[in-house]
């Protein structure tokens, strides 16, 4: 065993051409280290409200219809913001949805939605695209506030239990198919299935 290990160890330490194997490894190891830290640092910056409303386009538009909505003043104090209904918590679903987001800064660098006017024209597609990934996700940014299981239907109307305890139930729906606009303003419905 003792050889073994005087044989790998020496390997290990010869030179590559200027560093050791050795050398290699720790750098290796430590760039990686520094490498994941930077990387977190910069998801978990990039995942704050202050971040998503730093470009005027979402501070202009979204925040200031978000800040109308219940999702962002209540009885309860509980406010919503702009990751927890648009960035999955889980990592692995975090990292998917930030690389579809990146997407996202095309619309930034050209231009496409730099006024209000653009804002709106391409509201209903913009709005569509967001309900579509969150129907895929059975509505899973919703869910991590949202429980199903620990609904009062006691504290709802009778028309939200009736949807509740049916098609949200039986999986026929999800939250995203009822409560379209629950936290910005409505694009032109018409022809919306569901929207009259």
């Amino acid at each position: 065993m003792k050889q073994f290990l005087v044989k790998y160890w020496h390997i290990f330490r010869k030179p590559s051409v200027h560093f050791s194997l050795g050398f290699l490894t720790l750098g290796g190891f430590i760039a990686g280290i520094i490498f994941w830290g930077g990387f977190n640092t910069a998801l978990e910056v990039s995942n704050t409200e202050e971040f998503c409303i730093s470009c005027h386009e979402m501070e202009n538009n979204v925040y200031e219809e978000l800040k109308s909505t219940i999702h962002y003043t209540n009885r309860s104090g509980v406010r919503a913001t702009c990751p927890d209904c648009h960035v999955p918590h889980e990592w692995t679903n975090k990292i998917a949805r930030k690389m579809q987001a990146s997407k996202e800064v095309w619309g930034k660098i050209f231009g496409t939605i730099d006024t209000r006017d653009k804002f709106l024209e391409h509201r209903l597609r913009l709005a569509q695209h967001e309900w579509a990934r969150l129907k895929a996700n059975d509505s899973l940014e919703c869910r991590n506030c949202h429980n199903f299981e620990y609904m009062d239907f006691t504290a709802q109307g009778k028309r939200a239990v009736q949807q509740h305890s049916t098609s949200l139930a039986g999986g026929d729906k999800t939250c995203i198919d009822c409560h379209k606009g629950i936290a910005h303003q409505l694009p032109n419905m018409k022809g919306i299935e569901g929207w009259n």
